[in-house]
């Protein structure tokens, strides 16, 4: 369920909270009879990079759905930029999330783009939707973003057509669409090499110039130092350190970021591991 800030003014409603672009208190989410978020508290300011850390299946992506109305939580409440109040319940129906979609844009792993759209037609279908702006409006809008982002030359090609980094950067682009105030991604340097991702975290870094605040859930340590102004580290559904990247990722106070280091250092020495055997 969710209420938009007009109906909460109706209605009594909630405080609101001056500053902070995302607010979670206390969200809980059970699968299976299992809690995969249990009391997590977060507050994102406006203008800031944070990154969620943590070992597979420790709730990052589940926690990042749930920020953009994907799947359904148990308990607590999430505040998107003062405007709309997310409460437990069932996800609903795609028309009555629309006011969120103004407010949120996600760039999903595999950048799920429409396969049987064009690049631009990817991008300016929330905005004609959505929005209801023109097919001469959206596209204009459409073809800024993707010369912001370098794939302006793309426009017509189908996602078929392009490669991994351009996919992803059209993805980005389809995000903004709406300019929301809060891009969450999901693993955005899984299928990019060392030099792919320093550009994507000036970029990213570049986003948050007017004010947007950026989520995004990562393995990787290096790129968290790079673009994060503040990292949260998840174990077992809950928010177990947060606080500036260079703190929480080289002097870690709790078991669990020390375990997540242990196995980012365990990958990196497999990967530059001399291969074995006979050529």
């Amino acid at each position: 369920m969710f209420t938009s800030a007009s109906e909460q003014e109706q209605g009594g409603g909630h405080r609101r909270r001056d500053g902070y672009a995302v607010h979670i208190e206390g969200l809980r989410a059970m699968r299976g009879g299992r809690a995969v978020l249990h009391d997590v508290l977060l507050a994102v300011p406006r203008g800031q990079v944070w990154t969620l850390m943590g070992v597979s299946g420790a709730g990052k992506s589940t926690l990042l759905r749930t920020v953009a109305g994907l799947e359904p939580f148990d308990g607590g409440r999430i505040v998107v930029e003062q405007a709309v109040t997310l409460t437990p319940g069932p996800v609903p129906r795609e028309r009555h999330l629309r006011a969120l979609r103004e407010h949120v844009g996600f760039v999903f792993q595999q950048h799920a783009l429409f396969a049987h759209l064009s690049v631009l037609d990817n991008i300016t279908l929330a905005p004609r939707h959505v929005r209801g702006l023109s097919r001469s409006d959206a596209e204009t809008r459409a073809m800024s973003l993707l010369e912001d982002l370098g794939v302006a030359h793309r426009a017509t090609a189908m996602p078929a057509e392009i490669s991994g980094g351009e996919a992803q950067r059209v993805a980005i682009a389809r995000a903004l669409a709406l300019d929301p105030g809060v891009l969450l991604m999901d693993e955005p340097t899984a299928a990019l090499d060392p030099a792919r991702r320093r550009t994507l975290a000036e970029g990213l870094r570049a986003l948050t110039r007017n004010g947007r605040s950026l989520l995004i859930t990562t393995h990787d340590t290096d790129f968290a130092l790079a673009v994060a102004d503040n990292v949260a580290v998840l174990a077992d559904g809950q928010v177990v350190e947060v606080g500036a990247p260079r703190d929480v990722l080289t002097q870690p106070r709790h078991r669990a970021t020390r375990a997540l280091l242990s196995s980012v250092d365990g990958q990196r020495a497999d990967a530059t591991a001399p291969a074995t055997g006979s050529p």
